[in-house]
């Protein structure tokens, strides 16, 4: 498995400070992308399939621990240039769980993901994800995601333990 150091944080003050510091240190505009991320029910982890075109869809198995703090991701990722139909068989054979729409702005700083994500029904956020190399540990992605957190200003107030889904998922619970 893929694995990845990262965080996920509200953007209490906007995403525009966020955007700007992005901005200035990629040195390049943002990547826009619609998603949408069908997840399913499974016994551990979470699947969900990443619906980018009608024709492009990339399907995703990850497991990470609910912490407030820059923690590892393992993952898995299998593209498919067919995700209604793939939706079809998933939705079937597990159970379709939740919809996570998202708009997301993608800044790349070296084999970081730097994410400003709008997230419908839940608000704004920022995910920071280092991408690790094999011969990498978990050490080293967490400073490089503490070192990026200070330069962007994110404060460990903002940071949350939750993926999008759930927190979706108790906000729907709480109405």
């Amino acid at each position: 498995m893929k694995r990845n150091v990262e965080i996920k944080a509200r953007a209490s003050r906007g995403l525009q400070l966020f955007r700007d510091a992005a901005r200035a240190l990629s040195a390049a505009a943002g990547e826009i992308i619609e998603q949408e991320d069908i997840f399913f029910h499974v016994p551990a982890g979470r699947l969900k399939l990443r619906v980018l075109r009608d024709d492009y869809g990339e399907l995703i198995y990850y497991e990470r621990a609910d912490q407030a703090e820059a923690r590892l991701s393992s993952y898995n990722i299998s593209v498919t240039h067919d995700p209604s139909g793939l939706l079809s068989v998933l939705t079937r054979a597990l159970g379709r769980r939740a919809v996570v729409r998202k708009h997301r702005e993608l800044y790349l700083l070296g084999t970081t993901r730097i994410h400003l994500d709008t997230v419908e029904g839940l608000g704004e956020f920022i995910e920071l994800e280092y991408v690790m190399r094999p011969e990498e540990d978990e050490v080293q992605g967490q400073r490089v995601v503490s070192e990026l957190m200070r330069q962007l200003g994110i404060s460990e107030d903002d940071l949350i333990d939750s993926a999008y889904v759930d927190l979706l998922a108790k906000s729907e619970s709480a109405r």
